[in-house]
């Protein structure tokens, strides 16, 4: 397996019981070999400032990744650029340490979980997947519109049905009482 394009190894070992802030940042090469990954046209920027702590469970990290990035639109190919700005909580996990098959159920304050192995977590892999999962998967440009219509595209409003089957959803709908 090849190492990520924006790799961060945090030693397990030198991770302390106390919080230690870590600020990384990815460099040009980096962050091309990510747009090229995630399907971008570039990324301008991307730095995360994170909080890494080990706690009974596994190695905690709450901070924000930050980022520019330049989308294409999925209409008309036009660049959109776009600005990150995404809080993280992730909790690293000894690979098979926590029941992969158990059905856990989240709280609101609850961590993501991700198993590593090795003796070292990576924290710009984690940071570039919060930014990609932040993104819109089908980002629309302002002209997007206009050409969907003038390629004959209907918008969802128009395609509602008309007339004698205009309200057959919403009675498929109700339950009988």
């Amino acid at each position: 397996m090849t190492a990520p394009e924006f790799s961060r190894p945090e030693r397990i070992d030198t991770i302390g019981a106390g919080e230690r802030s870590v600020t990384i940042t990815a460099d040009a090469a980096e962050r091309a070999a990510l747009a090229a990954r995630f399907g971008l046209v570039s990324i301008v920027r991307l730095d995360a400032t994170l909080a890494v702590r080990q706690e009974a469970a596994g190695i905690a990290v709450r901070g924000r990744v930050g980022a520019d990035v330049v989308q294409a639109c999925t209409v008309t190919d036009e660049p959109i650029p776009v600005t990150v700005d995404e809080p993280v909580a992730l909790l690293f996990v000894a690979e098979g340490f926590a029941g992969e098959d158990e059905e856990i159920e989240l709280d609101e304050g609850s961590l993501d979980t991700i198993p590593y192995e090795g003796g070292a977590i990576d924290l710009g892999e984690a940071a570039a997947e919060t930014m990609a999962l932040a993104l819109d998967p089908f980002p629309r440009s302002a002209n997007a519109a206009a050409v969907l219509r003038d390629a004959g595209v209907l918008t969802e409003e128009e395609a509602k049905p008309k007339g004698a089957l205009a309200g057959l959803g919403d009675l498929l709908g109700k339950k009988p009482s």
